[in-house]
């Protein structure tokens, strides 16, 4: 009867192991042996269901420092973003990213890059097209607070506020929306609307 004693608990501290360990292993636990189990299968496209101009390849974010290098190498930028952007060692400070868009219909995303002021007043916005070499601007245009869409239709839609000399930063009198399209060339205008 003493030796029976002796026996059992280390046969079911035995048995007890051997149960945890299975319950590990079925991937429950925090380790499973065994090989890895494969990538799931990534799921074909039928040949002709979708033209490829249809996928939207993803961007990554432009690179804020890159942008204020290509612009400052530009001879067209103006007089006055080139001081900003001159004067700006710290890139948050005068550039951020806005949304981004497919105007130029590349299925590559553009970028909408915001210029402002330190207190974050806009006064202008450039497009940007991410390629392997870099960030190149496509288009500008000096627009003060603007909300910048793309519509259904992949055109630019850029909504400004229109100040007078005596309005408060807070307080325009006044907003502009104009619509811009890429003609294959460049940006045009194809409409503006005073309100």
């Amino acid at each position: 009867m003493g030796l029976w004693r002796r026996t059992v608990p280390p046969a079911v501290a035995a048995m007890v192991a051997t149960i945890a360990l299975a319950a590990c292993g079925n991937g429950g636990g925090l380790r499973v042996e065994g090989p890895e189990s494969p990538p799931p299968a990534t799921p074909s496209v039928a040949s002709g269901s979708v033209s490829p101009h249809a996928q939207r390849t993803p961007v990554a974010p432009v690179d804020l420092y890159k942008v204020r290098a290509r612009l400052l190498a530009d001879r067209h930028l103006s007089s006055y973003s080139r001081t900003v952007l001159s004067n700006c060692t710290v890139i948050s400070r005068c550039l951020s990213r806005g949304k981004t868009v497919d105007v130029l219909h590349s299925g590559t995303p553009q970028q909408i890059v915001l210029i402002h002021t330190l207190e974050k007043f806009v006064f202008g916005i450039f497009l940007i097209a991410v390629e392997p070499t870099g960030p190149r601007p496509i288009w500008n245009l000096d627009v003060e607070q603007p909300t910048v869409n793309a519509s259904p239709q992949g055109d630019l839609v850029v909504e400004s506020k229109i100040f007078a000399i005596d309005d408060p930063v807070c307080c325009p009198s006044g907003r502009r929306v104009e619509v811009y399209r890429w003609n294959g060339r460049q940006m045009i205008k194809v409409s503006s609307t005073d309100q």
